[in-house]
C-alpha cells in the first residue's frame, strides 16, 4: 500500500495496513528545536539526503515510515505596517511580536479598543500584492512530489483563521468581549477577512490545488477546560465564515480538508463536520472530553483524527518504553481507522529526540513491522 493510498484510507475509514504516520508533514507537527532536529539527523539520517541545519533530513522521515510531505506556505504581502521598532516586529497586519525564549509572542494588538468605523478604515493586506513567484515555486514543488513520489502531499494553509486573527488584532480579552457584546463589529471584521481569504484561496489553490492530497487550516476554539465560546455563539459568529472559506477552497481542489484547533472542542465537532472538515487535529490529550476513546465512539466514521501524542507531558517526561506503551494504546483505540499518528503539536526543545523516535518505533512494534 502506498503512503498516498494509506492516507486516503485513514481519512475515509477504508481498509488499510496501518494508520498513516506524520511528522513535519503539517504546520502543526513540526520540530521547532534545531538541537532536536540535529540529533535526529545524526541518529537516523543519511549524508545523501541532508536538507539543511534547520530541517529534518528526508532519510529520517523514511526511517520512521512517514507518509506525509509538506508543501506551500502562507503568503504575506507587504503593507505599511511591516517594520521593526525597539525590538518589536510588526507584521503586515500591524500585529507586534517580541522575542520570548525560542519564540516570538504577540505584544501589540493594533485594533484593541477601536470603534467599528476605525476597524473598517484600518489598512489590511491586499491579495493583489502576493509574490506570484513564491506561489509558482510552491506549486512546482507540489507537482514534483505528487508526480514522482507516492507520499500524501499536504499543503500548508495560506490564510489565518477568522477567529484567531480577530483575537490577535483586537486582543483576546477585547475580541471575546465583542463576541458577546458587539456582534456587529465581529461580523463586519469577519466579512473583511473572508473577502481577503477568498482571493488568496483563488490564487494559492488555483496553482497548488491539483497537486495536493490534503490541505490545512488553523483556528483555535478551545482551552484546556472547554471551548472559548458556546456552540450557539460559534454557529452564529464563526461557522458561517469558516464554512464559506472551505466551500470556496473546494472550488479549486479535491484535497481532503484538515482543521487544527487546540484545546477542548468536543461540542463543536458537529459544526466542524458541517463546515466540511474531514480531519480534526490535534485531539489534544488531557483536555476536557477529548479522550481518544470518547472521540472514536462519538465520531468514528464521521470525521478522522490526526495527532493525539501528548507533547505537554508524555513526550517531555516519559521514558521511550512508556511512550511505546501509550502508542500501542492509542493505535488500538483507532484500530477501526480514521487516524493519522503524530505528535499533538510542534515539538519544542524540552522533548528528547529519543522520545520522538519512540513514537514510530512503538507503532512498528504494535503492527509487527520492521
Amino acid at each position: 500500500m502506498t503512503s498516498r493510498e494509506r492516507f486516503a484510507a485513514a481519512v475515509t475509514f477504508g481498509p488499510a495496513d496501518r494508520a498513516a504516520f506524520d511528522l513535519c508533514g503539517s504546520p502543526q507537527t513540526q520540530i521547532d528545536s534545531r538541537d532536536v532536529i540535529g540529533k535526529l539527523n545524526l541518529m537516523f539520517g543519511s549524508a545523501a539526503e541532508k536538507r539543511g541545519d534547520s530541517k529534518l533530513d528526508d532519510s529520517v522521515l523514511k526511517h520512521f515510515n512517514i507518509d506525509t510531505r509538506l508543501v506551500g506556505g502562507m503568503p504575506s504581502p507587504k503593507t505599511i505596517h511591516n517594520r521593526t521598532e525597539n525590538g518589536v516586529h510588526y507584521n503586515n497586519y500591524g500585529i507586534g511580536y517580541a522575542a520570548v525564549d525560542d519564540h516570538f509572542e504577540i505584544c501589540h494588538n493594533p485594533l484593541k479598543g477601536c470603534i467599528i468605523d476605525e476597524m473598517i478604515a484600518y489598512p489590511m493586506p491586499s491579495a493583489d500584492d502576493i509574490d506570484r513567484g513564491e506561489i509558482i515555486a510552491w506549486a512546482d514543488r507540489a507537482k514534483n512530489l505528487h508526480r514522482n513520489t507516492d507520499y500524501a502531499i499536504i499543503a500548508e494553509h495560506p490564510v489565518l483563521g477568522v477567529f484567531e486573527i480577530g483575537c490577535w488584532m483586537f486582543g483576546f480579552d477585547d475580541y471575546l468581549y465583542r463576541l458577546a457584546a458587539e456582534p456587529e463589529t465581529v461580523h463586519a471584521f469577519s466579512q473583511r477577512i473572508l473577502s481577503y481569504q477568498k482571493r488568496v484561496i483563488e490564487i494559492y489553490y488555483g496553482a497548488l490545488g491539483r497537486h495536493i492530497d490534503c490541505t490545512t487550516s488553523g483556528d483555535d476554539f478551545g482551552m484546556q477546560t472547554g471551548t472559548l465560546m458556546s456552540p450557539k455563539m460559534f454557529d452564529e459568529l464563526i461557522k458561517l465564515y469558516m464554512k464559506e472559506k472551505i466551500n470556496h477552497t473546494r472550488l479549486f481542489t479535491d484535497a481532503f480538508y484538515k482543521h487544527h484547533t487546540c484545546g477542548s472542542v468536543f461540542p463543536l465537532i458537529p459544526s466542524l463536520i458541517d463546515c466540511g472538515v474531514d480531519i480534526l487535529n490535534p485531539i489534544q490529550p488531557g483536555t476536557y472530553m477529548m479522550e481518544p476513546e470518547r472521540l472514536a465512539e462519538a465520531y468514528g466514521g464521521k470525521i478522522a483524527f490526526w495527532g493525539g501524542v501528548d507533547t505537554q507531558g508524555l513526550l517531555r517526561l516519559a521514558s521511550p518504553a512508556e511512550i511505546k506503551e501509550e502508542i500501542g494504546r492509542l493505535l488500538s483505540v483507532f484500530a477501526g481507522g480514521g487516524y493519522v499518528l503524530s505528535p499533538a503539536h510542534c515539538i519544542q526543545k524540552d522533548v528528547p529526540a529519543e522520545n520522538i523516535a519512540a513514537i514510530y518505533e512503538g507503532a512498528k512494534e504494535y503492527y509487527g513491522t520492521p
